[in-house]
């Protein structure tokens, strides 16, 4: 029997991807999720996959603070506990910095790491009254390595490395039995990249529309990991209490790249991922 069997756990971005996996793979495993998105219609099909598995469901923006905490202690107190928070939900948009509107990048750090912070605020009181808690949150390979056309992912994937890497300090020193994990999904194949709002390409790469270019398609092709494939990485590593999780073989190939050539490794690398709209 899974440790994680008759644990409460609150996932966010739980309508597609790897949140809708996760639920999935932790209901197998016997725990009780409280499950938010913003998609309404998606939340609704992630449970009705779930079967008779103990699950609520909340439709919210995580951008909004007081619905997030509302949606945490709302489980908390639905189930008598909770004893993990996934922080999953993202975005992107694709564009150089230069050509990537202000309110654009401020949205990807609003989704993407202001949200995880406060999912962590909110659950971390929580998380303490349990003997065994979980926090984790989702990073990125492009949360090791910048990528050019996506400074706001990267931007808000490396803050999230940050926080987690602090938490994990902080939280080992007040409260053990909260297990803090960050995960870094290489090439995973879901709506992410399909959803991109793709607003401007390098210099000299022809647009998609010139070029005929699918670049969500290119993507499908080159992601390495399936969103089940990544959420059972995920519950393995919450499983072995692992504090850092690399997704996919393109993750642990980034991952070394990067130490071992700490300044040539984005050159080195360019010609793995292929074109300057790839990402995890």
């Amino acid at each position: 029997m899974s440790i994680l069997s008759g644990r409460v756990i609150a996932v966010t971005g739980a309508a597609s991807g790897i949140g809708r996996a996760l639920a999935v793979n932790l209901a197998a495993r016997g725990a009780k999720l409280a499950l938010a998105d913003r998609d309404a219609m998606g939340l609704a099909e992630t449970k009705a996959m779930l079967g008779n598995a103990h699950a609520t469901t909340t439709a919210f923006d995580v951008t909004d603070t007081a619905a997030l905490q509302a949606f945490i202690d709302a489980a908390a107190a639905e189930f008598g506990r909770l004893d993990g928070m996934i922080n999953n939900a993202g975005l992107t948009v694709v564009a150089p910095f230069t050509q990537t509107p202000k309110e654009k990048f401020d949205l990807v750090m609003r989704v993407n790491f202001d949200a995880v912070v406060e999912g962590c605020r909110a659950a971390i009181p929580h998380l303490r009254k349990s003997d065994q808690a979980w926090l984790v949150n989702i990073s990125s390979v492009f949360g090791m390595m910048a990528y050019p056309t996506q400074s706001a992912y990267n931007a808000s994937k490396f803050a999230v490395r940050g926080l987690t890497e602090a938490l994990h300090i902080e939280l080992a020193a007040t409260d053990p039995q909260i297990t803090v994990i960050r995960v870094h999904p290489g090439g995973i194949k879901t709506n992410v990249a399909r959803n991109a709002e793709r607003l401007a390409v390098m210099p000299g790469t022809p647009a998609a529309a010139d070029s005929g270019v699918d670049f969500a398609a290119e993507f499908e092709k080159a992601a390495k990991t399936t969103p089940e494939q990544a959420a059972e990485t995920i519950v393995r590593g919450m499983e072995k209490r692992q504090h850092r999780v690399l997704i996919g073989p393109d993750a642990r190939f980034i991952d070394w790249m990067v130490r071992l050539f700490p300044v040539t490794h984005a050159r080195r690398i360019g010609s793995f991922l292929g074109g300057g709209n790839r990402k995890s």
